[in-house]
């Protein structure tokens, strides 16, 4: 892949990022001290095929790139890299060395290479090796070779390190033409191998061998004590090469990095090269030197093996369906795109795309149309990419999508947003038009997380939450995830909460401006034993995500119609509503148990009231249809709650089997100064009166919005000015005062929390103007 600039990045990032450039030569990412080889997808410029291979750009570690002829690893291009300090001061002592060696020869007039058929040969098998490296093309020049290092280390054994250099410097020259435009990386990798050849030369002058073209250091007098000399020799070429241009390229401020797996495994190829194939190139120079061009086989095997394996590690980090990386792929990706945002101190997203109803097609067309739907998002989700982001296929209907450098949150959200509408478009299948929406969860580094598997995870939670509430694109929120570990531990608290029956209900009316009490709504309250009382939309938040929703329904509604039954028992008849979640709802059987529930209470159907939100049409809507259906059957109300905040609609108040509308208390709460929220409510009202539904309204908490309510002909109110929710205690002692003072003189209502208590002699003062219908909250 070609290098691209990241989302709309500022010109600041622009410049940091280029001064590090040169760090980027087969850097491997580091973090949390476990080294990621770097892989990068090809640019994403051309329009793909479907299905067409996305080639990967491996980056492995600098020490695995081969001798001299060895150019391994393919830097980002396009972008000027400055000459530091450091690479500049290795080139340039690397040229001094050679150099050096040159006027020794010159001047003690020593050859520079051998003559005569030994030196024909070795020059045909470099030509012959330098052809192979020109051929492979620049999309296999990737972690080295061995060849070009078993021929320097064999002519460093036989001929010294004038003739070895010249070897390396002939590869790097000839193999730097074909690739003008990573010179700088051939210059890098040609000075640590002439260096690495230095060292390998003196340690071997140290054990009193010092060979040259005119006293070769012939095969012919080797024994067993010369096996640990080249063994000596070739590890020190080897160790000083790799380690100094590994140490050149890695990040500075992480330090040496550290070995991956791979890298050991192609460095033990390398090794296994240089320790067997050299040897036996010495033995045959020495013998019949005519034979040397025949090393080229096995020399080109070895890059050839070299190659496989590479083919068999991208394949391990390709889709093999749409062509796109896979999650494997994209996990390194981004512990690198966090190691340079961090680096830079910029931001980096990651998006996790889903797609809607998906299955459906599958269980529709068959599988194989739904592969062929897949190739078709694959190419959308290419060709919608903003530049620099990378794609890949996670796995099923899933994608991900890398920004390594995003502006702000905002600006990932509104490339999150591109996508979707993006895949939402209609697609052809066999000429049949096919519109599959989309959801994607956003999460950013360093907000949300700062490791890989964090941001997968906070992305993955942001994605369900897109999905379950049909916004297209939600960013991630630690206080809707239920997956924390204080949540977590929050969700085992309130499963033993239920069980021992510390969740408690509490009841808020539903008034009437008659004065009558329409119903009570039941409210589900927790005090936990040591965080206090928890906010009910957090703890509701995790039951509805952890599976234990319909446990606590259940707790709910056993608990409310055993105090419906002690009412009706005392002579406190008051339907109450209970609220159900959309789970409930499709729940198998669930309308069953709710009228088990009712005959073994002995509490009339008529007694209780659920509320839903419009929400338990979105998932199923056949099955959510048959079973309010068959629970109006059995006699039980409805109600929809939240009225005007979701996806309200006339098909749904229609499907719908609802007697009641309750408005949201977002639109009551700005009635009397907001004339947009009044005309809203009136329009709602006037709605569901032609509906033949009641409207209650929530949320009202002062005289005006009352009046205002009353002259819009809404039927009931709920809310702090008529009372709080109250436990079962105070609930029958609001009831059976609320008996005792309807039709009596207007009351004024007392301040919330005060419970009210009959007075023995005289009413008490009525409102200004006798127009408010008697009240008596807690």
């Amino acid at each position: 892949m070609e290098p691209t600039e990241s989302v709309a990045p500022d010109s600041r990032l622009r410049l940091r990022r280029r001064a590090l450039a040169w760090r980027e030569i087969l850097r491997p990412g580091r973090a949390g001290g476990r080294t990621r080889p770097r892989v990068r997808p090809a640019q994403a410029g051309p329009v793909t095929p479907p299905g067409t291979r996305v080639p990967l750009a491996i980056e492995p570690s600098p020490g695995l790139a081969g001798a001299g002829a060895g150019l391994g690893g393919e830097p980002e291009a396009g972008r000027p890299s400055p000459w530091p300090a450091l690479p500049a001061a290795v080139t340039a002592g690397a040229a001094l060395v050679l150099a050096a060696g040159f006027l020794r020869a010159f001047g003690g007039r020593h050859a520079l290479f051998p003559c005569g058929t030994t030196g024909w040969s070795l020059a045909l098998l470099t030509g012959i090796i330098v052809g192979h490296l020109v051929m492979l093309g620049r999309a296999r020049w990737w972690g080295g070779t061995g060849s070009g290092a078993a021929l320097t280390l064999a002519v460093l054994l036989l001929y010294g390190w004038v003739p070895a250099g010249l070897v390396s410097l002939t590869v790097v020259v000839l193999v730097g033409i074909a690739r003008r435009h990573r010179w700088r990386q051939g210059v890098l990798h040609g000075a640590t191998d002439i260096l690495g050849i230095g060292v390998a030369a003196l340690l071997l002058g140290a054990l009193g061998r010092v060979p040259s073209v005119e006293q070769p250091w012939r095969a012919h007098s080797w024994s067993l004590a010369t096996v640990p000399e080249v063994a000596l020799a070739a590890v020190a070429y080897l160790g000083v090469g790799r380690g100094l241009l590994w140490y050149l390229t890695a990040p500075r401020e992480h330090g040496l990095p550290g070995i991956p797996r791979p890298a050991l495994v192609r460095q033990g190829l390398v090794a296994v090269a240089l320790l067997g194939i050299a040897p036996l190139v010495c033995v045959v120079a020495d013998a019949q030197p005519v034979l040397l061009p025949l090393f080229a086989i096995p020399l080109i095997a070895l890059d050839s093996a070299l190659w496989m394996a590479r083919a068999r590690a991208e394949e391990q980090l390709r889709d093999p369906l749409t062509g796109l990386p896979n999650r494997q792929w994209l996990q390194e990706r981004i512990w690198t795109a966090l190691d340079d945002a961090d680096r830079i101190g910029a931001r980096s997203a990651l998006m996790l795309i889903d797609l809607d109803r998906f299955r459906s097609v599958n269980d529709t067309l068959g599988h194989l149309a739904g592969d062929r739907l897949l190739l078709q998002i694959a190419e959308r989700l290419r060709l919608a990419l903003p530049r620099g982001a990378e794609a890949a296929r996670l796995g099923g209907d899933e994608f991900a999508v890398l920004l390594p450098v995003a502006d702000s949150i905002t600006s990932a959200m509104r490339v999150a947003r591109g996508l979707v509408t993006a895949l939402s478009s209609p697609l052809d299948l066999d000429g049949l038009t096919l519109v599959l929406e989309a959801s994607a969860g956003v999460a950013v580094f360093p907000d949300h997380a700062r490791d890989a598997e964090g941001l997968l995870r906070r992305a993955d939670v942001a994605m369900y939450q897109a999905k379950r509430d049909r916004t297209g694109v939600e960013v991630y929120e630690s206080k809707r995830d239920s997956n924390t570990p204080d949540r977590l531990g929050l969700l085992g608290d309130l499963r033993r909460a239920l069980d021992a029956h510390e969740v408690q209900l509490h009841y808020q009316p539903k008034v009437r401006f008659d004065g009558q009490v329409a119903g009570l709504e039941a409210l589900v309250r927790w005090v936990h034993p040591e965080r206090g009382k928890v906010p009910p939309d957090e703890f509701i938040a995790i039951a509805e995500s952890s599976g234990l929703m319909p446990h606590l329904t259940e707790y709910v509604l056993e608990t409310a119609l055993e105090q419906v039954a002690r009412w009706r028992s005392g002579g406190i008849r008051v339907p109450v509503a209970v609220n159900v979640s959309p789970r409930d709802v499709h729940t198998p059987g669930f309308a069953g148990s709710v009228a088990a529930r009712l005959a073994r209470h002995g509490v009339p159907a008529g007694a209780l009231q659920l509320e839903i939100t419009e929400h338990v049409l979105l998932e199923d809507p056949q099955r959510a249809a048959d079973t309010l259906a068959a629970l109006t059957g059995h006699g039980v109300k409805m109600s929809l709650d939240d009225f005007g905040t979701g996806y309200s609609s006339l098909v749904h108040l229609r499907r719908l089997p609802v007697s009641e509308l309750k408005i949201d208390r977002s639109f009551v709460a700005r009635l009397a100064v907001d004339t947009e929220d009044a005309e809203i409510v009136r329009c709602t009202v006037d709605l569901a009166h032609s509906l033949g539904l009641l409207v209650v309204a929530e949320g009202v908490e002062d005289d005006e919005t009352w009046e205002r309510l009353r002259d819009l002909g809404c039927d009931a109110v709920q809310g702090w000015l008529v009372a709080a929710a109250m436990p079962p205690e105070e609930a029958t002692a609001w009831l059976r005062f609320r008996q005792t003072s309807v039709g009596s003189p207007t009351r004024r209502p007392l301040p919330p929390g005060e419970v009210p208590v009959p007075q023995a002699s005289g009413p008490p003062p009525a409102t200004a103007g006798g127009r408010k219908p008697p009240l008596a909250p807690t």
